[in-house]
């Protein structure tokens, strides 16, 4: 009879884990999170082209020098940035070319982590505008979050090496070009339309002095205009309380406000129309009881001539009725005289602030 023998089998837990299981899980977690940010992203951004460009120009004049001449590349450079967002969003969510979204999504947050960085530490624009309207956060939480998915790019590329593809090659390719076209299609319906998703505080149907209102109790928002004229090529800021109202050889240059204390701030916080005399008018114009025609032409020299004549028609068949009627711009005083010369129309040019005339149009 054999000698027993005795062996030891060393049983496995059922609670035991393997390292090897954290890659699938980490890809997965990484793969869906990126992509839902991506897509949210680039679907805001395109269903709102124009703002997109307006932010892109802030940057550029932030940036200054050479960078205010490629202002004519902010239109078509809101479009590729939107579209490839949602490319890239997309094509990780459906599990296309990952290793490839991913390392597109890895330059992607390598070129914006470090932007985002100094746009943090100097304040060039108030908000980075990721999102759009539909979510603002502060700068440096844009940052902090950017780094947050550099990290999540990097697991991607890393872990995403043996990956079989979940589609044909093929299919893989048409999707590709539907999420393309999906991105310039709704850029360009909504420049041509309105957004079909609206997130801007001034969208059709608002009630603006119902959004201006601060809840009682709440800390109101402090902030301070301050008015730019020159004289003798000479450039001097002003306060409300001591501008050259009458005096003729200060020339009007622009207006800026600054945020004492930001407090409560409704949707809409920096809705006001400045008059002729330089005169707050904002609560006259919304608080009446009649009708009121706002005529946005932020930029003169860029304006439609045929468009202000049409508006110059409107004006004379309601001016002589209850009906108000004022162009709201944010151009100087020279500037609103030679479009009158140019386009002889007559009703009165108001002033409001240059952004928030974009974000209404």
């Amino acid at each position: 009879m054999p000698p027993y023998r005795y062996y030891h089998v060393k049983r496995q837990s059922r609670f035991s884990f393997d390292a090897n299981d954290i890659t699938p899980i980490a890809l997965t977690i990484s793969r869906i999170l990126t992509g839902l940010v991506f897509s949210f992203s680039g679907f805001v951004k395109s269903i709102d082209p124009l703002g997109s460009t307006y932010k892109i120009e802030d940057y550029l004049t932030a940036f200054g020098g050479l960078w205010v001449s490629l202002k004519f590349i902010a239109f078509p450079a809101a479009i590729a940035l939107s579209t490839l967002e949602l490319l890239i969003g997309l094509n990780l969510l459906f599990g296309i070319h990952i290793r490839r979204s991913g390392f597109l999504a890895f330059i992607f947050m390598l070129v914006m982590t470090p932007l985002t960085l100094y746009i943090a530490i100097f304040n060039p624009v108030t908000d980075c505008g990721c999102f759009g309207d539909a979510l603002v956060i502060p700068n440096w939480a844009t940052f902090f979050k950017n780094i947050v998915f550099l990290l999540l790019t990097i697991i991607i590329i890393s872990t995403s090496r043996k990956l079989k593809p979940l589609l044909l090659p093929y299919i893989e390719w048409i999707m590709i070009l539907v999420f393309a076209g999906t991105g310039i299609g709704l850029s360009l319906y909504s420049y041509n339309h309105l957004p079909i998703i609206d997130f801007r505080p001034y969208k059709v149907g608002v009630n603006i002095p119902e959004d201006m209102k601060i809840p009682e109790g709440a800390e109101s928002p402090k902030d301070s205009t301050t008015f730019i004229y020159e004289k003798n090529g000479v450039q001097k800021e002003f306060s409300l309380n001591n501008y050259p109202k009458d005096d003729s050889t200060w020339v009007f240059v622009d207006q800026k406000t600054t945020i004492i204390s930001k407090g409560y701030e409704p949707p809409i916080h920096n809705f006001s129309i400045v008059d002729n005399d330089y005169n707050d008018i904002t609560n006259e114009v919304i608080e009446y009881p009649g009708y009121v025609y706002l005529v946005v032409m932020y930029d003169l020299t860029s304006s439609s001539v045929e468009g202000a004549i049409k508006a110059e028609k409107i004006y004379q068949r309601y001016k002589k009725t209850t009906t108000k009627f004022y162009a709201l711009t944010a151009s100087g005083d020279d500037e609103i005289a030679a479009f009158r010369e140019k386009t002889k129309v007559t009703y009165p040019f108001c002033k409001t602030d240059p952004i928030t005339l974009k974000t209404i149009i």
